[in-house]
């Protein structure tokens, strides 16, 4: 990362140009800078001494507040961060123990019942602070492998002066999950996108990177592209440690990946001195990364459909910035990472033995996470783990219940998305039609 004056205000490069700065608001207006790299934060230095020492003593709330004011630098007024933080961190993040070596970081409580409600709604607060400055109304483009989708709609419902175009892949997502993002209305548009979630990511990257939208639509990312979706997500690593007894084993946060936006924001947290030992990079048959960790070779590919459908992401986005932590070094970044790929039919026992073993429902992308951590362990005896939890298991429905052969209570915010009717716009995977739709619409 390069170096600079650390009194100056938080301010942000691209992983394609470490010479060039912008300042927060404008990283998170923008989401993509114009070279098609992503935005990292200039400093990522130690939180103050004695923070992580003294973490019990926190709040949730406020070890978000604490890691936003060290970041932003000055960026925005305390008491400001301190609304968009009351605002947005709303629900708990609580861990649940398996057995002494291994815990479930649950984030799954939140509107949408998915971990993306932390960024998302975050970042809603975050842009409509900022967009106040702002006469122009605020486009905000975003694709979804399942999850992602439902924490932004729910995130900017009804916020004044921002719109919402969610692309998605048709039948690629499960049925409840295409409800969140389909049945809302509002603000919020669905775009059904007949193709995978490597397509919908591609639509919107053209589409910020082309100066005939860009002149005539004020347009910004929701995707964990953007840099106010990592932040955030980053104050969970805290607050899982925080609920862990110190007992001198190696603390290992097993991350269940698909673009990488929640195992980069892991790397935060240890940037900023957190004691994590290690990461696992947990994928499905999508195991670009892990087989990066193996050979130093990346080889991006379409991605193909899995059971844990919102890791089915064949090109990650953020594996940029986690080359730009590690100065883009193979060893440096296996030295950290730790990375494995199960199919689904390892995916379906996992979920079984969790239950039968723990009486615990894990979710599918979960279970990966599961049968990651307990690789690990084979290879690294003694280590303590925290398996992220990303979804309610009731998102995926049909594929559980199958599985345990176990009805699942669905929480009422879910349930009562069956009934509504779905509302998507039908699009192709060319630019041409998309942009097209874009100039039309706003």
């Amino acid at each position: 990362m390069p170096t600079a004056d650390a009194s100056l205000t938080m301010r942000l490069y691209s992983t394609k140009n470490t010479s060039r700065f912008v300042s927060l608001q404008q990283a998170v207006f923008k989401g993509l800078p114009e070279d098609n790299g992503l935005y990292m934060p200039e400093h990522l230095s130690h939180l103050p001494e004695g923070f992580v020492k003294k973490l019990k003593d926190y709040s949730f709330q406020e070890i978000g507040f604490e890691v936003c004011r060290h970041l932003f630098a000055g960026a925005i007024p305390d008491a400001d961060i301190k609304g968009i933080i009351e605002k947005s961190i709303t629900f708990p993040a609580p861990l649940v123990r398996l057995d002494d070596e291994t815990f479930i970081l649950e984030l799954f409580h939140g509107p949408s019942l998915a971990f993306k409600d932390f960024g998302a709604r975050f970042m809603a607060q975050l842009m409509s602070y900022f967009n106040q400055e702002e006469g122009r109304e605020l486009v905000i483009l975003v694709a979804t492998s399942g999850d992602t989708g439902g924490a932004v709609a729910a995130g900017f419902y009804k916020t004044p002066g921002i719109k919402v175009v969610i692309l998605y892949p048709s039948g690629k997502v499960s049925h409840l999950q295409e409800k969140q993002l389909t049945t809302l209305g509002e603000n919020i548009t669905a775009i059904e996108v007949a193709g995978t979630f490597d397509d919908c990511q591609a639509l919107v990257k053209k589409a910020f990177l082309d100066e005939g939208l860009t002149s005539s639509i004020r347009l910004s990312s929701a995707n964990s592209i953007n840099i106010a979706r990592l932040i955030p997500q980053s104050f969970y690593y805290f607050e899982a440690y925080k609920q862990l007894e110190e007992d001198g084993k190696p603390l290992v946060f097993c991350v269940p990946s698909g673009n990488f936006g929640n195992l980069t924001a892991g790397l935060f947290a240890k940037a900023m001195g957190l004691p994590i030992h290690r990461f696992i990079a947990a994928t499905n048959a999508n195991d670009v990364v892990p087989e990066y960790l193996e050979s130093g070779v990346f080889t991006p590919r379409p991605s193909v459909p899995t059971l844990s459908n919102a890791m089915d992401v064949g090109n990650p986005s953020n594996f940029s910035r986690m080359l730009d932590l590690y100065g883009s070094t193979w060893n440096n970044l296996k030295k950290i990472i730790a990375g494995y790929a199960f199919s689904d039919e390892q995916t379906r026992f996992a979920l079984k033995e969790v239950f039968e073993k723990y009486a615990y429902v894990i979710d599918p992308h979960g279970a990966v996470g599961y049968l990651a951590f307990r690789q690990f362990q084979k290879e690294h005896p003694g280590a303590k783990g925290v398996i992220l939890e990303t979804a309610h298991p009731s998102k995926f429905l049909p594929d559980v219940e199958a599985i345990l052969q176990k009805k699942i209570d669905v929480p009422e915010r879910l349930a009562v998305l069956a009934k509504k009717d779905k509302h998507a716009v039908q699009m192709g995977i060319e630019f041409g039609p998309f942009k097209e739709w874009l100039l039309q619409s706003f």
